[in-house]
């Protein structure tokens, strides 16, 4: 008789205890996980897209600056946002948003893509931004391949706009020919009503439906109020129907703060060995919300990760959890 599997070993979050925010998680072809995230400042010098490696989920190595050479249009600001990773062959993609060198208080952040060679990067910028606009509505970029027709598309958005999604070109570096911008999922229509912004699109399948992962509203800072909201569709390009607006629910969050954790948000989801869903997502410890005392307070975003069960067509979270967890399945 074949010895018995031992029993799964456990987690505590956090898994990155180190400012970390708004982390993508994605599962390369080396059989290892990598997690990208915003910048940071590590031993006094800024990291423009952090880099992590992983075999498991749980134990993660940080590799450092996945973007070390900035742009030249965007060489004399310091705000790199949001990445996403993708494969294309034997290359990767890294969508993510970067502010100009020529941003003002109304042209603000634009959408960018770099390539390497390898999922550890490095990363070069394509030279040019993909599309910039007003204030904060061209950011958090997610890429998907439609896996009815093929066609690659990016979400992304928006501040106090929808997020909304656009084909992409063949090459991925640029919107399809013709193709415009589709809005998806709006903020609340009452100014004061929660979310009055929305961002951080994420797009997963399940069972025959597309799931929009999304947060709101403010992200860090004195004024955080931050939680993770979904929508579903069958198709990738919209009508997305929220949790709201299917169940009669007050929202539509699925993460939200905890005694422990807050202001959890800005997630990606990636699946494990045993074909479970995680999301991925950055919180504040409570405990220790600033990286320096001099920092603003809400600014340390480090990464937690939990199971997602689907219940009734929804996700289900039970988190953000704090006590030792079933740790995901891996295969090494």
């Amino acid at each position: 008789m074949p010895a018995q599997e031992p029993r799964s070993a456990t987690y505590t979050n956090p898994v990155i205890d180190a400012d970390f925010p708004d982390p993508t998680v994605i599962k390369a072809v080396d059989g290892n996980y990598y997690a990208y995230a915003t910048q940071t400042e590590r031993d006094g010098r800024w990291v423009n897209i952090q880099v992590a490696r992983s075999s498991d989920l749980v134990h993660w190595q940080y590799l450092g600056d996945a973007l070390p050479a900035k742009p030249a249009w965007a060489d004399k600001t310091q705000d790199f946002w949001a990445p996403d990773v993708v494969r294309d062959g034997n290359r990767y993609l890294m969508y993510y948003s970067a502010k100009p060198n020529d941003s003002d208080e109304r042209h603000g952040i634009c959408l960018a893509v770099a390539t390497g060679k390898s999922p550890a990067g490095p990363f070069v910028d394509m030279g040019n931004p993909l599309l910039c606009g007003e204030s904060f509505i061209n950011i958090d970029p997610m890429a998907l391949d439609d896996p009815a027709s093929g066609k690659h598309l990016l979400y992304w958005g928006s501040g106090f706009e929808p997020l909304k999604v656009q084909e992409l070109g063949p090459d991925r570096m640029s919107f399809a020919t013709g193709s415009i911008a589709k809005p998806l999922v709006w903020p609340a229509p009452q100014r004061a009503s929660f979310p009055v912004l929305i961002e951080g699109s994420w797009v997963t399948q399940h069972d025959g439906w597309f799931y929009i992962f999304y947060s709101g509203d403010n992200c860090c800072g004195p004024k955080a109020n931050y939680a993770v909201m979904v929508a579903r569709s069958r198709s990738p390009y919209g009508p997305f129907e929220t949790l709201e607006q299917a169940t009669g629910q007050p929202h539509s969050i699925v993460l939200q703060k905890s005694a422990k954790w807050f202001a959890p948000g800005h997630n990606s989801v990636v699946t494990d060995a045993s074909g479970q869903d995680w999301i991925a997502y950055h919180a504040v410890d409570v405990e220790h919300p600033r990286e320096k005392p001099t920092d603003e307070v809400n600014t340390r975003r480090i990464m937690l990760i939990d199971r997602i069960k689907w219940r009734n067509g929804w996700p289900y979270i039970a988190g953000p959890s704090e006590y030792p967890q079933p740790a995901p399945h891996n295969n090494h």
